[in-house]
């Protein structure tokens, strides 16, 4: 049940399930040919995984005045969107978001129309149908993220068929085949149904040492894979490894507190309070967050048989008031959960 506990974290690599030997390290790493667009990107990038999404939103509008032909700009202006407020936890800037993916995709079908056979405009159509799978799924708009996935998985695919060294293609890739084979195990006897999670764990493996800009992404979904299959030190040290570059991030911590759940109740107590008051001041007021890492660590004192720190978590919970809707949208099922927590502690 603690993988269903974190599924907010990992929405995306779940998602991918729907649909249906790491490689020699003296290969470098794919950038962008045009140094000045290499540098916007991965500066933004690490903007991004910094949680400083104000500068990082500034570097990518200015990559998108300055180079208008390609549809980067665009893409990442979306993903500093959707990241901010997945991160934050408050509403999305729908029009903002959905006009950005839907521009950077008809750019990006130009591209492909006049030169099909270029491998970064096949990568910007898949990472364009990409991002609004995912953003698609983040908000259970599961029909239209299926339909777009799809048609990012097969791009995915294509650039590897082209270039079987395209690491950037191996992160989407590689979450995809481990969950897709993961959830469909039950088949597994069905002749098409092929075993492909070692090859999903090696694509990503491979993209954490070789990718050019979401190297992050493929360790945020080995850590998490890591914890699936139960291999929890692994998952730890992927994390602190991050951490180490990037100690100020949620993004990593979590999959960190998680990991640290069976083996280390205290640790990862910490961990999630370490992530609880690292959010900005003028987030104080938004409840998603504080009453979800809440519950979890009272979930964690449980563990410890810290009754009455558990109880007392319970209770602060559930005396908060004020909910917006969107917030009551978000929280309705686990205030629930809350109250059965609150209830099993009254009996103790």
């Amino acid at each position: 049940m603690q993988v269903t506990e974190h599924l907010a974290r990992y929405r995306f690599i779940l998602f991918l399930f729907f649909l249906l030997c790491v490689l020699p390290q003296s290969i470098l790493p794919q950038t962008y040919p045009d140094k000045s667009v290499n540098l916007f990107i991965k500066n933004g990038i690490d903007l991004i995984i910094k949680q400083e999404y104000d500068q990082a939103e500034k570097v990518f509008l200015q990559l998108e005045k300055t180079h208008k032909e390609i549809p980067l700009g665009k893409i990442y202006l979306a993903a500093v969107l959707i990241a901010r407020s997945y991160d934050y936890q408050t509403e999305y800037d729908h029009d903002r978001i959905t006009s950005n993916l839907e521009d950077a995709k008809k750019i990006s079908e130009g591209l492909l129309k006049k030169d099909p056979g270029n491998i970064w405009n096949k990568y910007f159509y898949a990472l364009s149908e990409g991002y609004s799978a995912y953003y698609d799924a983040l908000r259970e708009r599961w029909l239209s993220a299926f339909s777009t996935g799809v048609n990012s998985v097969s791009a995915f695919e294509d650039c590897l068929f082209s270039e079987p060294d395209f690491y950037e293609a191996m992160i989407a890739l590689g979450s995809y085949k481990f969950w897709k084979s993961k959830k469909t195990e039950f088949l597994s006897w069905l002749p098409f149904i092929d075993d492909e999670k070692e090859i999903g764990i090696s694509y990503l493996q491979s993209a954490v040492k070789h990718s050019g800009y979401n190297s992050h992404l493929a360790v945020y979904s080995l850590i998490w894979i890591y914890i699936e299959q139960d291999q929890f030190s692994k998952a730890i040290l992927l994390a602190e490894n991050a951490l180490k570059n990037y100690p100020e991030s949620r993004m990593f911590k979590w999959g960190l507190a998680r990991a640290l759940e069976d083996s280390n109740p205290e640790k990862s107590i910490s961990v999630y309070y370490d992530i609880l008051n690292s959010y900005p001041v003028f987030l104080k007021t938004n409840k998603i967050n504080f009453v979800t890492l809440k519950h979890i660590i009272a979930q964690q004192l449980v563990k410890l048989k810290r009754y009455d720190e558990a109880l007392e978590i319970c209770n602060e919970i559930l005396n908060l008031k004020g909910f917006t809707d969107f917030e009551y949208g978000k929280l309705e099922d686990r205030i629930e959960r809350v109250k059965d927590l609150k209830k099993s502690l009254d009996s103790k």
